[in-house]
């Protein structure tokens, strides 16, 4: 479980990578939390607002979706992992303000899933099909492409 303060949201800072990445989708900032549900994809950020006097925010499994702080009552939210969690608003009595299921779901577009046998692979497809491993791929394509990327990382930060 995910238990953050709002006096210290200045330690939750946000990539610039993330930032980058926000800037680039429809977001609604100042929707509050909903009592429902709220849908994410993997690898993915949503903006939220949190209800007014909001002092503790938790999300259930942080290894579905992760928080980070932002000013004002502002939530990114990030789908880290295929599943459901909840998050609940609080307020500095511990009163419950909001609760909201989140369910992190795979990418529905660009996305092509080539089934050999019992293994799975996973290609981004925009235009061009390219490797893009996803939660669930088979463990050989999955750390064969990953350290490919992560060499390219590598070689591209060397010089620096």
């Amino acid at each position: 479980m995910t238990r953050l303060r709002l006096d210290r949201f200045s330690r939750h800072a946000i990539p610039a990578a993330l930032s980058l990445a926000m800037l680039t989708a429809p977001v609604h900032a100042n929707e509050a939390v909903p009592q429902g549900s709220v849908s994410v994809q993997v690898d993915n950020a949503k903006v939220i607002r949190l209800p007014e006097k909001t002092q503790t925010v938790v999300v259930g499994n942080p290894m579905i979706a992760d928080i980070t702080l932002q000013k004002n009552g502002v939530v990114v939210l990030t789908g880290k992992s295929f599943g459901i969690t909840n998050l609940i608003a609080l307020d500095g009595r511990g009163a419950m303000l909001a609760e909201s299921t989140i369910s992190v779901q795979a990418p529905q577009a660009s996305i092509i899933t080539v089934q050999r046998g019992l293994d799975r692979e996973s290609y981004s497809c925009t235009p061009n099909c390219q490797p893009s491993v996803q939660l669930g791929d088979a463990t050989k394509y999955f750390t064969e492409t990953s350290q490919q990327a992560e060499a390219r990382r590598g070689m591209a930060t060397a010089n620096k």
